[in-house]
């Protein structure tokens, strides 16, 4: 199975991939979505870089980059809480630039990364959670396929305030 697409092709991290990783993983607008509280040694990337060739099953999880038809990364895209046992995997994405969104580079990611799950690692169900002023996210999801079937209220801290967060999933 290979895992392009007419636009976009998604490709295992590579060891030259450690200074645009630091970049995305230190964007404290990042964090926002991720739920990522800390920055992100060179020292720390280099180790899960160094690992990232580990099979999902003893991992269980995925990161692969998006990269567009001239081989540059513009995002990524991961597997993560990979469960074989009860079938499923949370996904997450991130298109880094604000100039390559809305060009149809994560639908098309979204749309390769579930055809792998759901034929190449048979699972049952992939999930997210997306808090709900993240308007562009969930009408992502929701044009692959995916359903609201829950919500999180108040479950993400913004400061003083809280956001209710959305779970979304789709079966296969």
């Amino acid at each position: 199975m290979k895992l392009q697409g007419k636009n976009i092709l998604l490709r295992a991290v590579e060891p030259t991939d450690i200074d645009v990783l630091y970049q995305w993983e230190n964007d404290t607008e990042t964090w926002k979505v991720s739920n990522t509280q800390t920055p992100f040694s060179h020292f720390v990337l280099e180790q899960y870089i160094a690992a990232a060739h580990q099979d999902i099953y003893s991992t269980k999880q995925l990161r692969l980059m998006i990269c567009d038809a001239d081989n540059k990364a513009i995002g990524s895209i991961d597997l993560f809480d990979f469960d074989p046992n009860n079938l499923h995997a949370g996904i997450g994405i991130l298109i880094a630039d604000k100039s390559d969104r809305r060009k149809g580079y994560a639908s098309e990611a979204l749309e390769i990364l579930t055809e792998y799950c759901f034929h190449f690692l048979n699972l049952h169900q992939l999930y997210c959670n997306i808090t709900t002023d993240n308007e562009s996210s969930i009408l992502l999801f929701q044009k692959q396929g995916f359903q609201i079937s829950g919500i999180k209220k108040q479950w993400i801290r913004d400061g003083e305030k809280f956001k209710d967060e959305l779970l979304l999933q789709k079966m296969r």
